[in-house]
Order: structure tokens, then C-alpha cells, then sequence
């Protein structure tokens, strides 16, 4: 990757956090914009999340409005409830959507495309992104569940371990400084 090449994080909160947690870290968002800030020109980094619009408090709603007021463009889903097949109550808050079309969007101004997520719903994302002349690596893992679907590694341009960037993204649990990033209930909005 040249340092003149424009990039863009696009990240699948919910998938994230998962990750980042199974493999025993916190991710600091801080750290996060600065490390890829100094890989070349960040046009734009994106961090999208279902939340829970009804409730009054939100466990991830600090989370986010951090990442709002410190350089992210943060897009959030309402979550919908459904019950399923066996009358069990699920919730879901896709936002594959929202991340397709700001890629597609933004695809004709960057060179290089981060995206943060195992999702293998993004494989065909991706290739659409690499037809436009885009450059995409997918940060993800191998290591633990969730893993990676093995369609989106392959068709990613380069596949970066998140265990191998927990020294540049983790979150010191002494530092006080950021986000709380413990968003624990993060995952209660299903990235179904």
C-alpha cells in the first residue's frame, strides 16, 4: 500500500466487536483513525450498527457518539423484532445495506478499501469494489469464532489478521482516555 493511496475504513460494528472481543482485546477507535491515517489520504471511516430505537437507554449510544464527534461517520440501523419459526423472539438490524451503497458510492474517489468484517454477505461487494479499480483488504480472523467466511478472504486483494494488529488497535485497559468500548450488549442487535 503507497502512503498516497486514498483509503476508507468501512466497519461492521457488531462483527468487530465480536471479533476483537474473542480474540481477548479492545479496539481504540482513536488509535484506530491515527494507524490508518498515517497509511495515506483516509477519505472516510465508517462504522455501522443496528441500536435498539425504542429503548430509552442504549448500551452502545456513549460508543457511538463518541465515534460521531471524533472523525467517524457513524450510520445506524433501527433494530426490528420478529418472533421466528419457534415463537422465539429475535431481533434484527441489518445494515449490509447502508455499508454496500457507501462503498459503491465512494468507490471512484479511493484506492484502497478496509473493510472490517467476516461476513461473507460482502463478498460480492467486494468484487463490484475491485471491478471499479479498488483495492479492498478484509481485517478479520482466522483464529477464533467468528471467524472470517472463507469466500470473502478469498476474493479480499490482502487479508490482515486482527490478532496481529492488537498492538497498534488495542485498547490499554489502564487508559482511560476514549471511548468505553465495552459496549457488551452490542451484539443484541443480530447482524442476521
Amino acid at each position: 500500500m503507497s502512503q498516497f493511496e486514498k483509503l476508507a475504513l468501512f466497519i461492521d460494528g457488531p462483527n468487530l466487536h465480536a471479533t476483537s472481543k474473542a480474540l481477548g482485546f479492545e479496539i481504540d477507535y482513536k488509535r484506530q483513525l491515527e494507524e490508518y491515517r498515517r497509511r495515506g489520504p483516509l477519505l472516510q471511516a465508517f462504522y455501522y450498527t443496528p441500536i435498539a430505537e425504542d429503548q430509552e437507554y442504549s448500551s452502545i449510544r456513549p460508543l457511538i457518539d463518541w465515534l460521531d464527534y471524533n472523525g467517524y461517520t457513524v450510520v445506524t440501523k433501527a433494530t426490528g423484532e420478529f418472533l421466528d419459526a419457534s415463537g422465539r423472539r429475535k431481533v434484527k438490524g441489518n445494515k449490509n445495506i447502508e455499508l454496500a451503497v457507501d462503498a459503491m458510492e465512494l468507490a471512484e474517489h479511493i484506492d484502497q478499501m478496509i473493510l472490517f468484517s467476516g461476513d461473507g454477505d460482502f463478498r460480492s461487494l467486494i468484487r463490484a469494489v475491485q471491478r471499479r479499480g479498488v483495492s479492498v483488504t478484509v481485517v478479520s480472523t482466522i483464529a477464533v469464532q467468528p471467524i472470517v467466511a472463507d469466500e470473502l478472504r478469498r476474493q479480499a486483494d490482502d487479508f490482515i489478521e486482527l490478532a496481529q494488529l492488537k498492538p497498534k488497535l488495542g485498547r490499554d485497559p489502564a487508559d482511560q482516555f476514549g471511548p468505553a468500548t465495552d459496549a457488551g450488549n452490542q451484539e443484541s442487535g443480530s447482524t442476521e
